[in-house]
């Protein structure tokens, strides 16, 4: 049991992973109360479900613009202050859905302006934090804080929208967007007692050369290229989340509906919780491919199942499959990448996460409508894991890579003694 549970050592150490991670928690549980609210707003608004898929359309284009520069600024700024500010303008987005959803009349144009905003400070926003964690825990600690990370996320993902749906129901939108605001007042107060994180010396500023220099550098490292081959594959091929509700129909069980979208994250808590055992695996890239094609055949399980409790169970396999995946890229971009390149990396990360659910959604709900909700499950599973299969020929650098012996992980770990970093 002790080699299961979450090895905490991060948390141990360092106060201001422990600032962090909390105020991660926090503000990613007030996010999901959002990710809840906003769709049933423009659900209720407009009685259309083309007008809340359009949600994701105007997503898009900042997530990929503002990603990428986003990472180009968390090179070149404070990453602690870029937080902040980010964290803060996110707050006064929420407190913008407030205000809407109490006026007499709320207006729709707002829902999708503060969806684009939110998107675009989110994609400025994450690849500072992950490339400011790295900098507060130890080189072989990165995999169990890669663990944490995951934990706190999927911690929000289960409780969130659960805690959402009630509120929604009960109490209305305006409660679920001030319990929003709420918490990202909260956060803030975690995260400005983190010790400031300036710019390393040999930093670039941020720019388009700056930006190119980060995907040059990504395209030179094979194995780099092949964890966003593998996830833009896993998530484009076999994301079921459009069609559930159709799914569910098909089953005559709409009351299963709430449990479907929250086996993905379930799943994953699972493996969070019980994921001590990943400090002591070194081949990642293995771990990476194996799980991703674990993923795809759990899904096609899913799709094939006529039984809608046997669907709920190969859906919580399949979200426990990719967060197996998760921890060990981010462990193996983590312990490879310089710390000049952490933020522009970080962002070509962000779009390899993100763009392959937006379009796995688009792919997922026009196949279904073509040939079948069930169709589109299991065919997307199934060549998920055929793509994986090529993939690990393709890409045989991936499938060696051990981080005992890889010369990216060395060099960053001998670059970090020899520098005798302290964690705080």
């Amino acid at each position: 049991m002790r080699h299961l549970l979450p090895d905490l050592s991060p948390w141990k150490a360092s106060a201001d992973f422990r600032r962090l991670w909390t105020s991660g928690l926090i503000s990613n549980f007030g996010s999901f109360l959002t990710f809840v609210a906003l769709p049933v707003q423009l659900k209720d608004l407009t009685g259309s479900a083309a007008a809340v898929g359009a949600i994701g359309a105007v997503e898009l284009l900042p997530l990929i613009v503002c990603g990428l520069y986003g990472g180009a600024l968390a090179d070149a700024l404070d990453k602690r202050k870029l937080i902040v500010r980010t964290e803060a303008g996110q707050g006064l987005l929420s407190a913008a859905l407030l205000v809407d959803a109490l006026l007499p009349h709320p207006a729709v144009w707002p829902l999708y302006a503060v969806a684009a905003l939110s998107a675009a400070l989110g994609s400025v926003q994450r690849p500072a934090l992950d490339s400011l964690w790295p900098r507060l825990v130890a080189h072989a600690d990165m995999p169990a804080a890669a663990s944490l990370n995951s934990l706190r996320w999927t911690v929000g993902g289960v409780a969130g929208p659960a805690v959402a749906g009630v509120v929604v129901a009960y109490a209305g939108l305006g409660w679920a967007y001030a319990a929003d605001v709420l918490t990202f007042a909260v956060s803030l107060v975690f995260i400005v007692r983190i010790a400031p994180s300036p710019a390393a010396r040999e930093a670039a500023k941020p720019s388009l050369s700056a930006v190119l220099e980060g995907a040059r550098y990504a395209w030179s490292r094979k194995e780099l290229l092949g964890t966003y081959a593998v996830d833009l594959a896993a998530m484009f091929l076999a994301m079921p989340l459009a069609v559930l509700p159709f799914l569910a129909d098909e089953l005559h069980a709409d009351w299963s509906l709430g449990l479907m979208y929250a086996s993905l994250p379930a799943g994953a808590m699972l493996v969070s919780l019980t994921g001590g055992w990943t400090s002591r695996v070194h081949r990642h890239g293995l771990l990476v491919v194996v799980s991703a094609t674990g993923w795809g055949l759990a899904v096609a399980a899913a799709g094939a199942c006529g039984n809608v409790w046997l669907v709920l169970l190969f859906l919580t396999v399949g979200g426990g499959f990719d967060m197996v995946s998760g921890i060990f890229r981010a462990a193996l971009w983590n312990q490879t990448i310089p710390d000049e390149l952490r933020g522009r990396l970080a962002g070509i990360e962000l779009l390899s996460y993100s763009v392959g659910p937006q379009l796995g959604q688009v792919r997922a709900g026009s196949l279904a409508a073509w040939a079948g909700v069930r169709t589109s499950v299991v065919s997307g599973g199934l060549a998920c894991a055929g793509a994986m299969g090529l993939l690990a020929l393709c890409l045989p650098g991936l499938m060696t890579y051990d981080a005992r012996t890889n010369e990216h992980s060395v060099r960053m770990r001998e670059r970090r003694a020899a520098a005798g970093q302290a964690v705080g």
